[in-house]
């Protein structure tokens, strides 16, 4: 039986690197991915054991690319490797569709036991964050319902992250008037009143990380 086949992804290539490097004695790294789109068609292709991915990359965040994973590759395990110490984010995403966390401050011999972990059918949460996350679970059981629509998240990234819309609509495969109506319901609903507003509302959704 071969090595358990590891995808990761993540939008720095020094770190994709390192990781390879770190992991490769234990498993098989089948490739890397530097966007959230790119590692949706990996992964499709690779069919990988274990995806190990950011939560901040461009196009698409890991947020997103996480919940499309879930379902596009059941069967592969998802960790996240990232520097957001946020319980509320942990609690989100290990409720929705990963298995591990681990923080990219974490010892390396920790990365590979829970890659370990979650092959074995477990979860497996950084040593960093387990007691504050176990609080958490404790005072707020329920996962809290999303309000953007999966279409509006998409756009909401693709334009603060500066691209216009022409641009946002040739990567969604829309049209330009299409990327706008959700751009004015999206302002509309939430209230927004300029393109900083927009900005700012997508930094709060965490939808993108502030610079």
């Amino acid at each position: 039986m071969g090595k358990p086949r590891i995808l990761l992804a993540d939008d720095h290539t020094l770190v994709a690197e390192a990781l390879t490097r770190l992991l490769e004695t234990h498993f098989e790294v089948v490739g890397t991915a530097a966007d959230g789109r790119a590692l949706l068609e990996k992964a499709v292709q690779l069919q990988p054991d274990v995806i190990l991915l950011d939560l901040s990359m461009p196009i698409l965040n890991g947020f997103e690319a996480g919940e499309r994973l879930k379902k596009v590759v059941p069967r592969a395990r998802l960790v996240v490797l990232t520097m957001t110490e946020d319980t509320e984010v942990a609690a989100d995403v290990l409720r929705s569709w990963a298995s591990g966390f681990l923080l990219k401050k974490s010892a390396s011999g920790e990365l590979v036991k829970a890659i370990q972990e979650v092959l074995k059918g477990n979860t497996f949460v950084t040593t960093q964050m387990t007691q504050s996350l176990m609080d958490k679970f404790v005072r707020d059981p329920q996962q809290k319902a999303r309000i953007l629509t999966p279409r509006q998240r998409e756009v909401l990234q693709l334009l603060a992250e500066g691209r216009t819309m022409k641009e946002a609509a040739d990567i969604l495969n829309v049209t330009p008037r299409t990327v706008a109506f959700h751009k004015y319901k999206i302002m509309e609903e939430f209230e927004l009143k300029t393109n900083s507003d927009l900005l700012r509302f997508a930094m709060k959704e965490r939808i993108v990380t502030a610079v």
